[in-house]
């Protein structure tokens, strides 16, 4: 049995959009932004010092229930936030050209209150 689940623990992008498709369902898009590790670090350097710039990974996600574009929407960028959801690659075409990618489907979301260190 296989399946599809994710757990993503980073901060919210700056910009969230709400946009109505043509099935007439309501998505509201956002970005959570993680920090990448030491392993991807090294391999995404190509020779540069790991101690460079801080490399970071954008993961595109979706929410559909009313409960949660709310919940993103009263969310400023920058929040520590935990999503759990899955995988889904998505295509379209745009003219001759097919194009996909892979977005996270949410299906729960929340806050993480930030500890603060002594």
């Amino acid at each position: 049995m296989t399946h599809s689940s994710v757990t993503i623990v980073g901060r919210l992008g700056s910009v969230s959009e709400e946009r109505e498709l043509p099935s007439g369902d309501i998505v509201t898009s956002f970005t959570v932004i993680v920090d990448r590790t030491g392993a991807s670090r090294r391999r995404s350097a190509r020779g540069a010092s790991s101690a460079g710039p801080r490399q970071v990974d954008a993961i595109p996600c979706q929410a559909f229930t009313a409960v949660l574009r709310r919940r993103i929407a009263r969310l400023e960028g920058g929040t520590l936030v935990e999503v759990v959801g899955t995988l889904r690659r998505r295509f379209w075409r745009a003219g001759t050209a097919l194009g996909s990618a892979v977005e996270v489907d949410v299906q729960r979301m929340a806050p993480i209150k930030e500890s603060v260190q002594p």
